[in-house]
């Protein structure tokens, strides 16, 4: 009897928001509501949850489960779920792990622990490795490394990634944030050509149509909970060579690439809610404390990006493809 491949982290995967309610308690209801849109947008090849986009800073390990449930009841059937690690214990990485993969999760995405910050990310390549090894110890899940920028001081030098890679089988892609074109085209071009192959999807999100045109296998944002589809659009047109029409997608983003991600950074799913707020698509944009409120201006150019990009209640279509000749 044939085997089944396992799952590899490929293609566009939106990161999904988590919704609360003027209580600051998830909004299953809303949540449920929310994996069925995202996950409804045709092309998507997985969506993610507890990571920062769904707030996995704020929530308790019986939250981060609950997420999880939620996610595989309701979109499980239809796409793979990948699952946040988020802990700066390795010891409770293992634990999380294990549990995941019994939930049914498809792939994890590992979050560095503060604990590798202060120079350890860089000038300790073992606690990255300890605590990958850790992980995979405790299950066979595809492993989805999460790659801050050097200077932030939890980013891996191309080094040790190269040595997870080596260390641990598997480590299956990388979501690449180091936001360093020559080192992000280093990462594509020596990553996926390793004789196992580790993807690189892209969340370089204000700049996304240049981190494709280098050769990223896919792509897993935040963004994606509200542009789901013209990340496809995108993504696909880009593959197919069609860089008029990747041009086209892409101007109708760049209002919302540059809204969202404006400064300050810690604010980008913020404003994402906000913007899912305007659409209809949530029915409030509450986040928990330290996260804080946007004001009326920012809420405003919220709706102006999203007006300027066309983005409607209805959702947003990427453009008509260019007539062919």
């Amino acid at each position: 009897m044939a085997t089944m491949e396992p799952y590899k982290p490929h293609g566009v995967i939106p990161a999904v928001l988590l919704p609360f309610g003027e209580d600051f308690a998830i909004d299953e209801a809303a949540f449920r509501s929310h994996l069925r849109d995202v996950t409804g947008v045709r092309g998507i090849g997985a969506i993610t949850v507890n990571g920062h986009s769904s707030e996995v800073h704020a929530c308790t390990a019986d939250e981060r489960k609950r997420v999880l449930d939620i996610a595989l009841d309701e979109a499980g059937g239809r796409v793979p779920v990948i699952d946040g690690i988020y802990t700066d214990s390795s010891l409770e990485a293992a634990r999380v792990a294990r549990e995941s993969e019994r939930a049914g999760a498809a792939a994890l995405l590992v979050l560095p622990p503060h604990s590798i910050g202060r120079g350890g990310g860089q000038k300790r390549p073992e606690m990255a490795l300890l605590h990958f090894r850790a992980i995979a110890g405790a299950t066979g899940l595809p492993l989805i490394a999460f790659q801050y920028p050097l200077a932030d001081g939890y980013g891996y030098p191309l080094d040790t990634l190269l040595r997870i890679a080596d260390e641990v089988p598997t480590l299956a892609a990388i979501k690449d944030g180091c936001y360093d074109v020559r080192l992000h085209e280093r990462h594509i071009r020596t990553l996926q050509s390793l004789p196992r192959p580790v993807n690189v999807l892209t969340t370089h999100s204000p700049w996304l149509l240049p981190s494709l045109t280098l050769g990223c296998n896919g792509l897993l944002s935040g963004a994606g909970s509200i542009v789901a589809d013209l990340h496809v659009a995108l993504f696909e047109a880009v593959r197919a060579g069609d860089m008029k029409r990747a041009a086209a997608v892409n101007d109708r983003l760049y209002p919302t690439s540059q809204c969202f991600y404006a400064d300050p950074a810690c604010d980008m799913h913020n404003r994402m809610k906000e913007g899912l707020a305007l659409l209809g698509r949530l029915p409030r944009a509450v986040v928990r404390p330290p996260l804080a409120k946007l004001g009326a201006a920012e809420i405003a150019a919220i709706a102006a990006a999203l007006k300027q990009a066309g983005i409607g209640r209805d959702g947003a279509s990427p453009p008509p493809a260019p007539a062919t000749k």
